[in-house]
C-alpha cells in the first residue's frame, strides 16, 4: 500500500466534520445526514493524482500530473507507467490531466487524454486532447483530436465527458487572463478563441453540424458555451442526459452550472468572487442580461474540482445527487436536486486532504483521488457504506 497507512487514514478521519464515532467505539467511522460510511485505501503512492477511470477490464487508470499515466489492477498500483503518454509541459496547474475511456472501450480499445501541450519554443503550453488504443498496457496509434487557441499561465480546464451520443465535451479555462478594463472584451467573451468555453466534438475531432456557433462569423465553430473561467469538474448525469460543470471563482464564486449550447456564463462581467488579497471587486454585477446564473455557487471557495452523479446501489439514499469535490476545501459537497434546482448541501470527507476527482465505480462504490501539493505520495480510497 505504500505511505498512506489505515492508521494516517484514521488520524484524518478524526479532523473531519462528518466523523462520528459509532456505539461500538468505531472511529473510522463517518458520519451523514443519510449515510454512514468508512474511507478505506484503494492503492497508494500516486504523485499529484488528477484523473480516474475504470476499464471493462477491471483496471483502474490514474494519471499524475508530472506525465504519467499509471495502472491499478487488482488493488496493486502497477510500477511501470503506460507507455505512449505524449510530452506535456507539467509546470503549474500544467501536466498530464484527464483521462476517460471511449464509451465502446470494449470493442475499440481507446482512451482519451487532456493535457498541456508544449507550444513554440516549450516554455508555454495550450490545452490538448489525444486518443489512443490502449493495448498491452500501452498507448498505440496516439492521434491528436482537439488542440486549443489560447494562451496563459494557467488555468487549461481539461475535463473530458462523452454523451450518451458519443459526443466528446472539453473544457478548457481562461488561461488566467486578468480580468480588467473592459470586461465584456475580456478572451472568454470573444467567441474567436478558446479561452473559458465547453467544446464540443466527434469522437474523432470533427466538428459536429448542430454545435451553436457552426457558419458564425468570427466564431469557433468547436465552442458549446462560453463565458467560463476554470472548469475542473464535469460530468452527464445519466438519467437526464443533462450536462453539469463545476468552475473555479477567484477568491469566493466557485459555481455550478447546467451546461446548455450556445449560452455565455458570465466570466467575468458577473459572478460572485473578488479579486485575491484585495478583496475589492471584479465584476460588474452578480447577474446581467443574456447571462446564465449558476445553478449554485459557494462562497468562500472550496475550489472545486472533480464532479459525479451519483446513480449507484451502495448508497441509495444519495442516487440522483451531485457529489462535487473541493481542493481548498479538501470536501466533497454532496448536492440535493429538486429538478435543476440545488435544493441541500452536506459537506462530506472534511479534512481528508485535496480531493482532485470524484468517480462512481462499477461496483457502486466512491472512489476520490486526494492531491498533496507538495508532492508527496498520496492514495486513491474510495467510501463504503457501513450498516446503521
Amino acid at each position: 500500500m505504500g505511505r498512506f497507512r489505515i492508521p494516517t487514514l484514521v488520524a484524518l478521519l478524526a479532523l473531519a466534520g462528518s466523523t462520528a464515532v459509532s456505539a461500538q467505539g468505531d472511529a473510522s467511522i463517518m458520519r451523514s445526514a443519510l449515510h454512514d460510511y468508512r474511507v478505506v485505501p484503494v492503492a497508494d503512492g500516486f504523485e499529484t493524482p488528477w484523473s480516474i477511470a475504470f476499464l471493462p477490464t477491471g483496471d483502474m487508470l490514474v494519471t499524475e500530473r508530472p506525465g504519467r499515466l499509471r495502472i491499478v489492477r487488482d488493488g496493486e498500483l502497477l510500477p511501470t507507467p503506460v507507455a505512449g503518454v505524449p510530452e506535456v509541459l507539467a509546470e503549474g496547474q500544467g501536466g498530464l490531466l484527464d483521462v476517460v475511456p471511449h464509451p465502446d472501450f470494449a470493442s475499440n480499445q481507446m482512451v482519451y487524454l487532456s493535457f498541456s501541450k508544449p507550444v513554440g519554443d516549450g516554455s508555454s503550453a495550450t490545452t490538448a486532447v489525444v486518443r489512443g488504443r490502449f493495448v498491452a498496457d500501452e498507448l498505440h496509434d496516439v492521434e491528436e483530436v482537439f488542440e486549443a487557441v489560447s494562451e496563459g499561465r494557467g488555468h487549461y480546464g481539461s475535463r473530458l465527458v462523452f454523451d450518451e451520443a458519443g459526443y466528446l465535451f472539453i473544457t478548457i479555462g481562461d488561461r488566467q487572463a486578468p480580468p480588467q478594463g473592459d470586461l465584456a472584451a475580456h478572451p472568454a467573451q470573444d467567441l474567436s478563441n478558446h479561452h473559458g468555453v465547453v467544446v464540443r466534438l466527434h469522437a474523432d475531432g470533427r466538428v459536429p453540424d448542430d454545435n451553436p456557433f457552426v457558419g458564425q462569423d468570427g466564431a469557433r465553430p468547436e465552442i458549446w458555451s462560453y463565458g467560463h473561467r476554470n472548469q475542473q469538474g464535469m460530468v452527464i448525469d445519466p438519467a437526464t442526459g443533462e450536462l453539469w460543470a463545476t468552475e473555479h471563482g477567484p477568491q469566493g464564486g466557485d459555481e455550478l452550472n447546467r451546461i446548455q449550447p450556445g449560452l455565455n456564463y458570465g466570466w467575468p462581467v458577473v459572478g460572485y468572487g473578488v479579486n485575491y488579497r484585495s478583496g475589492t471587486a471584479i465584476h460588474a454585477a452578480t447577474m446581467g442580461e443574456g447571462m446564465e446564473d449558476p445553478a449554485h455557487f459557494w462562497v468562500p471557495s472550496i475550489a472545486v474540482s472533480g464532479l459525479e452523479v451519483y446513480t449507484g446501489d451502495r448508497f441509495p439514499e444519495w442516487r440522483g445527487n451531485i457529489l462535487a469535490g473541493g481542493l481548498g476545501g479538501q470536501q466533497i459537497a454532496r448536492l440535493t436536486l429538486d429538478g435543476d434546482a440545488v435544493i441541500a448541501e452536506e459537506t462530506l470527507v472534511l479534512g481528508l486532504g485535496r480531493i482532485r476527482d470524484v468517480r462512481q465505480g462499477p461496483d457502486g462504490y466512491i472512489y476520490l483521488a486526494v492531491e498533496d501539493r507538495s508532492g508527496q505520495p498520496t492514495p486513491v480510497v474510495r467510501l463504503e457504506p457501513v450498516s446503521n
